[in-house]
């Protein structure tokens, strides 16, 4: 059997600029479009130029040097010549090898959001589309609402997926612009659209208001679509676009697509997966979803001890795809579900050497669950299960002794009539014969811990001079008055490690504490201070 050739669309810099708390500057814009280029995405959509000044300069120059560089807009307004439409021509001049044009295909929309005729619109579709091919543009046309457009007037909406295809559009792609098809629905819908437009010609653009939208990608691609759009990680306005990361995964791995169809992306850039993902999320200060399909951190994480076990027997027993195929790894959580397996797991992940019946490794778990019943998680604190083991093996070295601390937060009003908010801290530390004093301001009164704990550790201050406090999350474990505070601090250094530790207390600030003096702890252990 032939194999055939499925382009994947990436409208990230547009469609998932749209999502809440989303911005992106320009230099964001360019990161992600390099990201997209290098990993082999055939079509980078970069944004709206003429919408707006940062898309205009965007648009100043090509940023792509493999995939195609689209540029979106609107077909010609109603009443206006192609030649005298500020929007089409804005697409003309951007340094573009694509034209994306969106288009209405339902007819409510038509006369409601357009107020023109069902004709108007058609001839929008045709006008603008042979002007960007005159121009020497591939054309791809999105038809909004076509899902929605077809079960309200499918001879319409189906005239509208023609038109554009007549009049000479590479790509004539299905939107479902409310989120709202179900996968069966798609399947029905798409099998019906390539009898008019060739499935080589059509895409499919989901919205995930149902949960549906990489299900309704597959099922578009299944019924004939050869062309498919979505964002990294699922961005976009309300719940999100398909997220153009699981599709990856799923049409490169997966039996049914995989045997079938070629993409773009090689075996190389497929490990690199979990890295794109990531990489995104810290372009933009977003915390990347662990349980995200094949690049979270828990995709290939196992908590249970019955699992833990099959999985160190045998990985298919819970992972349908290696971890490594895609740049993850695999993850046996220590936790109070978790029997020796996870512990031994856990222990030869972190260097530890053990033997099954070891029973230090019996004393290990007694004192995970003890501790996880105080309210610790050890599962999102690698850093501190590192501690716990050593220091239960006698191997942690005397670094430091902290003998008291207070902290200090004040509000007040400053000279110029302002309300600001001031926290100090004092730390008294045994290192040795030394006793050391440090006193520091912060931001808050964690900061201000965090700084005067490491204005001065003495002999050891120059290994904990690249440390950066990266996170910190607080959760509540019990409620009520007796509330227990559980935080999480997360530190990287300059050589790039990162790690997290745990802390926990019925005072917040105690236990902030306890994952800082941790995180010094494991950072001099891991310099092989004190050996």
């Amino acid at each position: 059997m032939s194999r055939e050739r499925v382009y994947l669309y990436d409208t990230t810099l547009r469609d998932g600029a749209q999502t809440t708390g989303v911005d992106f500057s320009l230099e964001d814009k360019r990161a992600v479009a390099g990201l997209l280029d290098r990993i082999g995405v055939d079509y980078v959509e970069g944004g709206y130029p003429g919408a707006n000044p940062l898309d205009t300069e965007f648009f100043a120059e090509k940023r792509t040097a493999n995939a195609k560089f689209a540029a979106f807009g609107m077909t010609k307004r109603p009443g206006r010549s192609v030649s005298n439409d500020p929007g089409v021509a804005a697409l003309l001049e951007a340094k573009a090898d694509v034209i994306c044009f969106v288009t209405k295909s339902w007819d409510y929309h038509v006369h409601v959001a357009l107020e023109t005729s069902l004709e108007e619109n058609l001839a929008g579709i045709r006008d603008s589309v042979a002007a960007a091919c005159e121009n020497g543009r591939e054309v791809i046309v999105d038809c909004e609402h076509f899902f929605d457009g077809y079960k309200a007037n499918p001879d319409y909406a189906l005239a509208c997926a023609r038109t554009a295809y007549e009049s000479g559009a590479r790509w004539v792609v299905l939107c479902d612009t409310n989120g709202g098809t179900l996968p069966h629905e798609v399947t029905a819908i798409v099998s019906e659209v390539v009898k008019t437009v060739p499935g080589a010609h059509l895409g499919i653009h989901a919205h995930d208001d149902c949960g549906c939208a990489v299900a309704n990608s597959l099922a578009a691609v299944e019924a004939g679509a050869r062309h498919v759009q979505g964002t990294l990680n699922g961005l976009g306005e309300r719940c999100g676009n398909a997220n153009l990361v699981t599709l990856i995964g799923a049409l490169k791995l997966k039996d049914g697509y995989a045997s079938r169809f070629d993409l773009g992306i090689s075996g190389e850039a497929l490990g690199q997966l979990t890295h794109l993902s990531r990489q995104v999320d810290e372009i933009l200060n977003r915390q990347p979803n662990r349980h995200a399909p094949f690049v979270g951190a828990s995709a290939f994480a196992t908590k249970a001890g019955i699992h833990a076990s099959a999985v160190l027997k045998d990985p298919r027993t819970y992972e349908h795809v290696e971890p490594e195929s895609v740049g993850n790894a695999r993850r046996v959580l220590v936790s109070d579900q978790g029997g020796q397996s996870n512990i031994l797991a856990e222990l030869k992940r972190l260097g530890f050497t053990f033997e099954k019946g070891d029973p230090r490794v019996s004393r290990i778990l007694d004192e995970v669950k003890r501790k996880e019943a105080e309210g610790f998680a050890f599962e999102g604190a690698d850093a501190s299960f590192y501690v716990l083991v050593k220091r239960m093996l006698g191997e942690v070295p005397a670094f430091f002794q902290v003998e008291r601390f207070s902290v200090n937060v004040e509000r007040r009003f400053n000279a110029v009539g302002e309300m600001v908010t001031a926290s100090e801290a004092i730390v008294k530390v045994r290192v040795g014969d030394d006793v050391l004093i440090s006193a520091a301001e912060g931001n808050g009164p964690v900061n201000a811990l965090d700084v005067a704990l490491r204005k001065d550790l003495g002999k050891y201050q120059d290994l904990i001079q690249d440390l950066e406090l990266i996170d910190y999350k607080v959760r509540i474990y019990q409620g009520g008055s007796d509330a227990v505070t559980r935080v999480l601090i997360e530190f990287s250094d300059a050589e790039g490690d990162s790690w997290t530790t745990i802390g926990v207390s019925p005072n917040i600030i105690d236990a902030s504490f306890q994952a800082l003096t941790d995180s010094m702890v494991y950072k001099l252990l891991k310099s092989g201070a004190g050996l």
